[in-house]
């Protein structure tokens, strides 16, 4: 067992479980960290809703071009054989089941894998659904990728979403700062943790139910 992982260790972790070759979405935020820790010689052909295939990690320096960003308009860089294309052909490869992965941020994810990861409700939040639903019903996995607790201390697992849902029963794993977890029919089954014993997060996770690895 580790510490409580950083940002770069758990985008380094779900870098390393994209499978050889499949084609990703990183959503907008800590997902889109990913890019800097695949390895090369991977094949992962990571696609952005905003019209872009084969896209590279986050530029550097002299590599920068404000007319070359991902999603979140982050700078990004231009491997050989990237292409470009219209934003509405983006989101039909998004929704016509054309990506195997996408990784997205979340506010919670149920223990049945119900996503809520684009508005709060509470009054004055600003929403932010983006491509998300569509990512949620069209990838082959979603993997989420979020802090396991609010700032006050909650967890963002949960037995039933009280956000607003983005996607239901869609989320097939969930890594976080202290652990990852695989979500099933049978519900959420420990992967891996950090920092605490699995114990630990029985506790803190409850009611939610843990299934053991």
């Amino acid at each position: 067992m580790t510490g409580v992982l950083g940002r770069d260790e758990l985008a380094a972790l779900v870098a390393r479980d994209i499978p050889h070759g499949a084609y990703v979405n990183l959503g907008i935020g800590q997902p889109t960290t990913v890019a800097d820790h695949l390895a090369p010689g991977s094949g992962v052909v990571l696609h952005t809703e905003n019209g872009m295939l084969g896209m590279g990690r986050a530029a550097r320096g002299d590599e920068v071009d404000a007319d070359l960003v991902n999603a979140g308009k982050v700078p990004v860089t231009e491997p050989a054989g990237a292409s470009y294309f219209h934003h509405a052909d983006s989101f039909a490869m998004m929704r016509g089941g054309h990506l195997d992965v996408c990784v997205l941020g979340a506010f919670q994810v149920s223990a049945r894998g119900d996503l809520a990861n684009w508005h709060t409700g509470e009054p004055g939040a600003i929403p932010a659904v983006g491509g998300a639903m569509d990512l949620a019903i069209g990838a082959k996995q979603v993997f989420v990728m979020m802090s396991l607790f609010t700032r006050d201390g909650r967890p963002k697992i949960v037995p039933a979403c009280t956000y607003p849902l983005t996607g239901l029963r869609c989320v097939s794993r969930v890594y976080t700062d202290h652990g990852v977890f695989e979500i099933g029919d049978d519900g959420v089954r420990v992967r891996e943790t950090f920092g605490q014993a699995e114990a630990e997060l029985r506790r803190l996770l409850a009611p939610v139910e843990l299934l053991s690895r």
